[in-house]
């Protein structure tokens, strides 16, 4: 109980979330079982995964969550599919856990991860009267250039989010921090949080008159697996000095926590609140990834579909779907209050996160040294 008041705190205060329409009451997603059996063998709402697990405790879990959550609270048949070959998945293994899906009588197939275009592409031109949700997404087309309606992609401003537990760590007082990417720098999404996270950490020490320094690297995490190797580098870190990790990719978690523990040393989440996962974790950056696939759910079912296919959606602290929880951090010097004005100066326009790290991550910093490890 203690564990879901929280959720619901968090959601209240940090994901409001005002583009997206509830369905139903709030119910904690660990209580809804992740198999269920359909009396008919169908299944009306399907999520393949990205690389990785599906308990990730980060992005594809928190993504199954809306999925699950929205079926539940509906009474629909639902059915995760993960693709073939774990992390060493192939297009044509995502292509075939998509056309699991819609052969299984699937109507919404929600997909996670960028790492999707290539096999979405082919199987919602396959499956045009399936509609498809891609999350971390772009709008999709046809070999003649159209759109293709039956696709709603989702993207998201992660560099806010980024930003936002940057500056938080630095307000608190640390300033020898970390990053570990996942997706092996490919990824744009862990790139835009990276990046949103050195511009936070920098605009907090100039604010404050101190120096930052931040170890930055994609080494093992290509896979967003966890490992032995980046265990032993992200504990390298900490006894060199390293305060805060920002543990960015899925499973990767589980290698920086350890660490972490191993060192008294600190973490931040990312895509969902992972304090619950880790007593290391001292804030997380959010993004709404389980609230999206809902809402863009709930929009079929609501004969709303045209307005979210083939569009592109960039959701951000506008749309509430950007933020760090304030019910759960274990900030003590960085408080609510300054975390508030900042969100509404972002939500608001005032404060603009830039988020073209191909051009501009390796800046010079006014108060921050990048040490980029390759």
């Amino acid at each position: 109980m203690k564990k879901f008041l929280a959720l619901l705190l968090t959601l209240t205060m940090v994901l409001t979330l005002c583009v997206f329409t509830a369905t139903a009451e709030a119910v904690d997603p660990d209580t809804i079982e992740d198999t269920m059996t359909s009396a008919d063998g169908t299944y009306e709402l399907a999520f393949v995964t990205d690389v990785g697990q599906l308990k990730d405790k980060s992005f594809n879990q928190g993504t199954w969550n809306g999925v699950k959550s929205y079926a539940a609270a509906n009474n629909m048949s639902y059915k995760y599919y993960q693709p073939a070959n774990g992390d060493q998945a192939t297009d044509d293994d995502r292509y075939d856990a998509m056309k699991a899906a819609a052969d299984a009588g699937a109507k919404v197939i929600v997909a996670a991860g960028f790492m999707q275009g290539t096999a979405l592409t082919k199987a919602a031109i396959e499956f045009s009267d399936v509609k498809f949700v891609f999350i971390d997404g772009w709008t999709l087309t046809d070999a003649a250039g159209a759109a293709l309606t039956n696709v709603a992609p989702i993207a998201f401003q992660e560099e806010q989010c980024g930003y936002f537990a940057g500056y938080a760590v630095v307000k608190e007082g640390y300033t020898k921090l970390g990053f570990s990417g996942g997706g092996g720098g490919n990824n744009p999404a862990c790139c835009r949080y990276g990046y949103g996270f050195v511009q936070g950490a920098n605009a907090a020490a100039a604010e404050m008159g101190t120096e930052v320094e931040m170890n930055y690297s994609w080494l093992y995490g290509a896979s967003f697996s966890a490992s032995p190797e980046l265990q032993t580098m992200a504990n390298g870190w900490y006894e060199n000095g390293t305060e805060v990790i920002f543990a960015c990719g899925g499973s990767m978690f589980a290698s920086i926590t350890a660490a972490a523990a191993e060192n008294d040393a600190f973490v931040v989440g990312v895509d969902s609140d992972q304090s619950f996962d880790s007593e290391t974790v001292i804030t997380s950056a959010l993004k709404g990834v389980g609230e999206a696939a809902s809402w863009a759910i709930g929009k079929f079912y609501a004969n709303e579909w045209d307005e979210i296919g083939g569009v592109g959606a960039n959701l951000g602290a506008k749309d509430g779907a950007t933020g760090i929880p304030t019910a759960t951090w274990m900030l003590k010097n960085y408080t609510v209050e300054e975390y508030e004005a900042q969100f509404a100066a972002v939500k608001d326009g005032t404060l603009v996160i830039d988020a073209d790290y191909e051009a501009n991550l390796t800046q010079e910093y006014s108060n921050l040294k990048l040490n980029i490890i390759e």
